[in-house]
């Protein structure tokens, strides 16, 4: 009965979201507070478990890089990236996309999507802002560009690393198996964009001359305090590259980086807190709160459960049930939870599989995972942070209007990450 009124709760929450006519955050606190009053899950897991409540690591890494960013735009940086970015580009529209995505993908395996967004976001408004273009078009391609070049490496992007924990694989696991398919997912990713994108590839002549003629020097303001707070960010991202060494939380090593970001900087606090997307951290924890209800009733487990008894002893059925099926629930779960829910579940198909195909299985899964983080607005870390800084920047993008590339994005990934898995392991 408490499975059929979690799964309730969670499809009326997920199509007042997708509604776009109720204000997400209020979805979600409600979604979550009748998870707690029903009994669905107890009130000290809301908080302490961290199988079934909120991930505190994803909520704390993402307030310590927003403190971080909101002192380098004080700077100047983003209006020197976004000038030199136009100019790099020569103002096309379609070449600044590109740029913009392939910056993003080659960041994303080294620092996490998420991250990576926080920086390259603001840089694509400014310059979008100084041509007159729509930012929606290249946040959502930079977005997806960071799911799929994060899913490289086991740093990329978070369910890598809580795969990896179970699963007990390496750093130089994860670039042997993903990055060879990620790298040529990426490549016609770059040449799909150019038809999902086509409309939006218009460009005044005008506006382009005038920015080429800026001088990209000019946009910074105070060239001491970015010596500062550069050194303290690439201390931050070293930390972030190190992971493997010190096996600390990069939401640990990211509030290091904050606190000395303030001290170096000597920043006021008073004028950053506003900086902060208090609203997409609130959302953060409601969203946890909700698939929390799934997973402590076991409605996950009762599908992963199933899939074991349904495929037996056929490994390239499970690992193509993995895959499909990790980008379909990855997608409307929130790919973090939905890996942290699902591992042990995997572990155990794994346990039953033939010898020699176990570790296809956990490919697949984490294929599935990260790709299916773009199959809706909401399917992933970045997604939600990348909506969130458009909308306070004035370029509103829509649960729609994101999910519509999103699906034909993680339907053409997992399609050919399928065959990948097809020619290499079976």
């Amino acid at each position: 009965m408490q499975s059929i009124l979690a799964l309730s709760i969670f499809l009326v929450a997920f199509s007042l979201i997708a509604s776009e006519r109720v204000n997400k955050v209020a979805v979600v606190l409600v979604a979550a507070g009748a998870m707690v009053v029903t009994g669905i899950i107890p009130g000290a897991d809301v908080f302490f478990s961290e199988r079934e409540g909120i991930d505190w690591n994803v909520i704390f890494l993402l307030l310590a890089m927003m403190l971080i960013v909101a002192v380098v735009k004080q700077t100047g940086l983003f209006d020197y990236l976004g000038i030199w970015s136009a100019k790099r580009s020569g103002g096309r529209p379609y070449r600044l996309m590109v740029l913009l995505m392939a910056v993003t993908a080659i960041a994303s395996p080294i620092l996490d999507n998420v991250t990576i967004i926080m920086l390259v976001a603001p840089v694509t408004i400014v310059v979008c802002n100084r041509l007159k273009l729509p930012a929606q078009p290249y946040l959502i391609a930079e977005v997806l560009a960071s799911n799929i070049g994060g899913a490289a490496t086991l740093i990329g992007d978070p369910p890598n690393i809580i795969i990896a924990s179970r699963a007990g694989l390496s750093f130089n696991d994860f670039i042997v198996h993903m990055t060879p398919i990620v790298v040529v997912v990426f490549v016609l990713f770059v040449l799909l964009t150019r038809v999902l994108f086509r409309k939006q590839f218009r460009y005044n002549h005008e506006e382009i001359a005038a920015v080429l003629a800026l001088d990209e020097r000019r946009a910074i303001t105070d060239p001491k305090l970015l010596r500062r707070s550069l050194v303290v960010l690439s201390g931050v991202i070293i930390g972030f590259c190190l992971h493997p060494l010190h096996g600390l939380e990069p939401s640990m090593i990211a509030l290091l980086g904050a606190g000395l970001m303030l001290l170096v900087t000597r920043a006021d606090i008073g004028e950053l807190l506003p900086e902060v997307e208090w609203p997409t951290l609130v959302f953060f924890a409601g969203l946890f709160m909700m698939v929390a209800g799934l997973s402590h009733t076991g409605v996950i487990d009762t599908v992963g459960n199933w899939a074991v008894d349904t495929l037996g002893d056929s490994p390239f059925g499970s690992a193509t049930t993995l895959l499909f099926g990790s980008g379909v629930f990855g997608a409307f779960f929130d790919n973090i939870p939905y890996a942290a829910t699902m591992a042990p579940v995997v572990e155990d198909m794994v346990a039953q599989a033939p010898e020699g195909s176990g570790q296809a299985l956990w490919w697949a899964f984490a294929l599935g995972a990260d790709f299916g983080g773009n199959g809706t607005a909401v399917a992933a870390s970045a997604n939600v942070v990348a909506i969130g800084i458009a909308a306070r920047a004035g370029h509103k993008i829509t649960f729609w209007q994101f999910t519509k590339y999103g699906a034909c994005v993680t339907v053409f990934s997992i399609v050919l990450a399928w065959i990948y898995v097809w020619l290499r392991y079976f």
